[in-house]
């Protein structure tokens, strides 16, 4: 015998019934949830992304700029240079990009827009999932950053990086410095090209 549609019982999802048990858990994941990540920085994402040329353009000053200091960090030494400037590195960028200190920072070749927050860390491009209102697979509320990434990359001098392909993300380099490191990877190269001029 037919149901009729009108007391057919409505479907349930899976997201739904993951939704529910969560719930009735005494245990909430600290800093992995869902929620979290739609009451943090969207906003700030957005801007950064709707003006990531501006950002390019106080990008290349400020690397020139700590490009200078490099005798600075030397005689120092980049150790121990390390947590004052990862403190200040960590709080910025979390603030402008939601950053989550790879160590192996590449706004500049993603529109402003960092690939560490996709869900599923996704540093080539988008994954098939993404929503046709451009918002994540895994996380409904959340912008794809890699729909944004492409956003801010059209308005970025140097927009075409997006199209470089990035290395798998090295966990030995995770919560430390990448201004740091990209500063002492421009001095040797730097140095380099002067003792060929010599």
């Amino acid at each position: 015998m037919p149901i009729d549609s009108a007391t057919k019982p409505p479907t349930v999802t899976q997201a739904t019934l993951v939704k529910k048990a969560r719930e009735t858990l005494a245990y909430k994941p600290a800093d992995v949830s869902p929620q979290r990540r739609v009451q943090r920085r969207y906003t700030m994402r957005r801007w950064s992304v709707r003006h990531a040329r501006f950002l390019e353009w106080v990008y290349a000053r400020f690397s020139r700029f700590f490009l200078l200091l490099h005798p600075f960090w030397k005689a120092v030494g980049y150790a121990r240079a390390e947590a004052p400037v990862k403190f200040i590195e960590r709080h910025m960028k979390g603030l402008m990009f939601d950053c989550r200190m790879c160590g192996q920072c590449i706004l500049s070749s993603t529109g402003m827009s960092c690939p560490m927050n996709c869900p599923k860390q996704l540093r080539n491009g988008p994954c098939g999932g993404v929503r046709s209102n451009g918002n994540c697979e895994v996380e409904p509320d959340m912008p794809c950053v890699w729909v944004k990434a492409w956003e801010g990359a059209q308005a970025m001098r140097g927009g075409q990086t997006i199209f470089d392909v990035q290395k798998p993300v090295d966990q030995s380099l995770r919560e430390s410095s990448a201004w740091l490191r990209v500063t002492a990877q421009a001095a040797r190269t730097r140095d380099a090209e002067r003792s060929h001029t010599e």
